[in-house]
């Protein structure tokens, strides 16, 4: 099933725009101007052990990494390798997003998400760079849900 399937079967709501491909959030701020939304950075990484974790917080913030790795109960977390999010998110650099769960089919991956994030409209690519989408928190929830991850709050 594909994205725009699950959405369709979840009755989730979302607004798209299509653009050139962006690769950074510096890149993505024309974008805010014809979408509505809180823009998000999304950060694909990894422990010494295999564990993954995807992060989800707003753009303007930094990552604690010892913060997060303390969440999901391990150590020395870096950005996972472009080979990684390639073969357990089927993701190319610049398209990460919550979405590509939808291809990690043996839920290896944990999503830490921002408290702050919270009742807004966000804005995603829908796994591809080309498109962003604005969807509503709780139906970001439901689709993770939906895709049976385990999800915890920063």
């Amino acid at each position: 099933m594909n994205l725009y399937e699950i959405f369709k079967q979840l009755n989730i709501e979302f607004k798209e725009v299509e653009h050139k491909p962006v690769f950074t959030i510096e890149q993505a701020q024309s974008i805010k101007e014809r979408i509505e939304g809180t823009g998000c950075k999304n950060l694909f990484l990894t422990d010494k052990k295999g564990k993954y974790v995807l992060v989800i917080l707003e753009e303007k913030k930094k990552a604690n990494m010892k913060k997060i790795a303390r969440i999901i109960n391990t150590s020395h977390l870096s950005l996972a390798e472009k080979s990684e999010l390639t073969n357990i998110l089927n993701l190319e650099q610049g398209s990460v997003t919550p979405f590509g769960i939808l291809n990690d089919i043996d839920n290896q991956v944990i999503l830490v998400i921002d408290k702050d994030l919270k009742n807004k409209k966000l804005l995603f690519h829908p796994n591809i760079n080309t498109k962003t989408i604005s969807i509503s928190y709780d139906n970001l929830i439901k689709f993770i849900e939906f895709e049976k991850h385990k999800y915890k709050f920063i």
